[in-house]
């Protein structure tokens, strides 16, 4: 059986003498062959050992998880299993700290100086989106909503005031809304309430984040995730979803029964209005739109020919 001198499997393995006499004092590595001189040589089984070290510092693990991996009866897909999120957290976290780096350096070569507020900011946002990840958000949006969704929490720490006076709302509107659970969401008081819903969202979120508004909607709501912090439970969610729907077809059924009674003018600045409120600009969530509106059973031909015609 082969035996080495520290020094030797120093040579052998690349691993600097003093990381092995580490190793011995912590207690990862100890050589377990003993000399009557009192000198001590790694073994076989000791070189395997270290490979395993190696291995395991380069998938990422710490020296101490190294030391209850390879000492305790654990299963190592398990933990192999979490390593590989651990990583690839880390590496979508190296991959954005580059990117905020070259939009950094790509703004500053621009305008031909270094402009640490700009800097600052930029990281500042950077950070955000971090925290964001650790919320329900960073559950169900892309990577790209996620991005949309920290610089619309950014732009709220500006508009504090406006922030504030939408929360105290919010929470008198949950408050109805919860009071009136065993109310048809189609009825009057239901519509009412759904209306108020939509004028404080459109308005906080504004033309910039509607598609943001929406993915907030129908991925953290709708989704169960974002409801519950908002004082909405899912039957609240379920009951708010059917109320604004009723609200939005009554106010596009008003619109579209006026087409050939009303001149195409009136009726089409009161249908931009409406798509404004509802989509913003966003071009994609417009198309989704007026393809469900023309395919709806209560949409006449008439109507449905209107549509195609200012779309087209």
């Amino acid at each position: 059986m082969k035996q080495w001198y520290v020094k030797e499997l120093s040579n052998l393995t690349k691993i600097s003498v003093q990381t092995l006499h580490h190793y011995d004092r912590i207690g990862l590595l100890k050589p377990s062959v003993r000399l009557d001189n009192n000198y001590r040589l790694y073994s076989e089984k000791d070189l395997l050992k270290l490979q395993q070290i190696i291995a395991l510092k380069f998938f990422g693990f710490e020296l101490a998880q190294i030391k209850k991996l390879l000492e305790g009866n654990v299963n190592m897909i398990d933990h192999f299993t979490v390593q590989t999120t651990f990583l690839k957290e880390k590496a979508d976290a190296y991959i954005t700290a580059h990117q905020t780096l070259q939009t950094i350096v790509s703004d500053c070569r621009n305008k031909k100086s270094l402009s640490w507020e700009s800097i600052i900011k930029t990281i500042e946002a950077y950070r955000m989106t971090q925290e964001l990840e650790k919320t329900w958000a960073a559950k169900v949006f892309t990577p790209d909503e996620l991005k949309q969704w920290a610089a619309f929490q950014r732009e709220l720490e500006t508009r504090s005031s406006e922030r504030d006076a939408f929360q105290n709302k919010w929470h008198a509107l949950v408050t109805k809304i919860n009071a009136n659970l065993k109310t048809d969401p189609s009825s009057d008081i239901a519509i009412s309430l759904a209306k108020q819903c939509m004028d404080m969202v459109n308005s906080l979120y504004g033309d910039k984040y509607k598609s943001i508004q929406h993915a907030v909607w129908e991925k953290g709501f709708k989704g169960g995730h974002a409801g519950a912090e908002h004082g909405l439970s899912d039957e609240a969610v379920a009951w708010l979803d059917k109320a604004v729907e009723s609200y939005h077809s009554n106010r596009i059924g008003n619109i579209l029964m006026q087409v050939g009674k009303q001149s195409d003018d009136v009726v089409l600045k009161q249908w931009e209005a409406l798509l404004n409120e509802m989509c913003g600009k966003n071009p994609a969530l417009r198309a989704k739109f007026v393809h469900n509106v023309i395919n709806h059973p209560h949409c006449t031909q008439e109507m449905k020919e209107w549509l195609r015609k200012i779309h087209n």
